[in-house]
């Protein structure tokens, strides 16, 4: 038996059980139950060369320990995923999401699962079983019960089940928030690897953005200037920045610059249960927009009709006032609510018969500059992309190509022709 110095405890030992050779090693104390740790191995055979086997994996074992290689933790799923949301520094709108996903459908079939025993093949079935049915079911018919105990099954409105897979795109959701939980369990010495890090997800659809064509886009520019002069420059900002909605909708004056004819982008608008807030951009980096001369005369004409209306008010005008601000009640440091512009936008699109939306006019714009030939970085940089391209790139991937073809043929047209050679 090996045995430890500093406590006199035995560490570890080997057991006949029936047929076989049980190798027992203590590995110390669980940092989060306070019980205590064991490593086992079982070898079959109760012979000399069984003893042999088993004298080497003691050997082993106790290795593992001394290098602390073993997982120090039993610990559930469930409360691994919970303290890692308390150390993790999500927005509350994530956290609320993350949370739904975890209540409705990692805890109930995987919260007590000690993070230990978890492995690769658990979580595939895992992901596997809610691409078949989002309740995993066993597959055999029933009936989806509307109440509880006896009851009228016709009056309840009971109907059979029907499975619903659930959408690859939750399913990679639910993976991120395993996978992260379980990296914090390694990171904390919880687990001495992460079965997450190589579990096949489904893949993700690549991206496919629908962008309206410029004679669309005209036909929408021209509309939001017959509605309204203030919600004519805010889609025509869009369509030229890329501004995301709740970006546009945070804008202040103090982040306009008429003497550099740019716009700084620090800020998003958000409503949250009817509250709103204002929080950092969606990469948390403040960006640096130039303006083309149109632009700035159509929000030094806003600024003008902002003035005007805080005079009738008796009012002076202040750099931190919202650009669009008060729509329905004249208040410029009230934010437009980005569901509102959602809302007025689609109205006004389907006035015209097109079916698009308001992010669609970013995509608009990133699909004009790449097709124009603007580099890629550049484009990014104005849609607040991260990854200094890679998402542009993923997204927009046909248009870079479009692009690339141009400049192809622009290089093709300056090189000699063959007759002149």
């Amino acid at each position: 038996m090996a045995e430890d110095r500093s406590t006199g405890r035995k560490r570890g030992r080997i057991e006949e059980r029936g047929s076989s050779l049980r190798v027992k090693v203590y590995a110390g104390i669980d940092p989060v139950t306070g019980k205590r740790v064991y490593l086992n191995e079982t070898v079959p055979g109760t012979d000399r060369a069984a003893r042999k086997k088993a004298e080497k994996a003691l050997t082993r074992l106790l290795a593992e320990a001394d290098a602390q290689r073993a997982p120090t933790s039993s610990v559930t799923l469930a409360y691994t995923i919970n303290e890692w949301l308390k150390a993790s520094e999500l927005e509350d709108s994530t956290e609320e999401g993350y949370r739904g996903y975890i209540d409705r459908t990692i805890v109930p079939a995987l919260g007590s699962v000690p993070i230990s025993k978890l492995t690769t093949r658990t979580l595939e079935t895992f992901y596997a079983d809610l691409r078949r049915c989002r309740v995993r079911c066993d597959g055999k018919p029933h009936v989806d019960h509307k109440a509880d105990g006896d009851h009228d099954c016709k009056k309840s409105k009971c109907k059979p089940h029907a499975c619903k897979p659930m959408a690859a795109s939750t399913v990679r959701q639910i993976h991120s928030i395993i996978s992260g939980a379980l990296n914090a369990a390694v990171r904390w010495d919880w687990l001495n690897h992460n079965p997450a890090q190589v579990a096949k997800r489904p893949k993700q659809k690549p991206p496919q953005p629908d962008p309206p064509s410029p004679a669309d886009a005209a036909r929408l520019i021209e509309a939001a200037f017959e509605m309204d002069e203030d919600w004519g420059t805010l889609v025509w900002l869009v369509m030229t920045t890329g501004l995301r909605r709740g970006e546009v909708c945070a804008l202040r004056w103090s982040d306009v610059d008429f003497d550099t004819e740019t716009l700084n982008v620090r800020r998003s608008y958000r409503l949250r249960r009817g509250v709103g807030v204002e929080k950092d951009t969606k990469t948390h980096q403040m960006r640096r927009i130039a303006l083309d001369s149109e632009t700035v005369v159509l929000l030094r004409s806003l600024k003008r009709r902002l003035c005007d209306r805080l005079t009738e008010a008796g009012t002076d005008f202040d750099r931190e006032m919202f650009l669009f601000g008060g729509v329905r009640r004249f208040d410029p440091y009230q934010p437009y609510s980005p569901h509102a512009v959602s809302s007025r936008y689609k109205d006004m699109a389907e006035r015209l018969g097109i079916k698009t939306h308001i992010h669609a006019l970013r995509h608009y714009s990133a699909t004009e500059l790449l097709t124009a030939g603007v580099d890629l970085r550049t484009v990014a940089g104005r849609l607040g992309h991260g990854g200094g391209g890679a998402t542009t790139l993923r997204v927009y991937a046909a248009w870079v190509a479009a692009s690339d073809r141009k400049a192809a043929e622009i290089l093709g047209s300056r090189m000699p022709k063959r007759g002149s050679i």
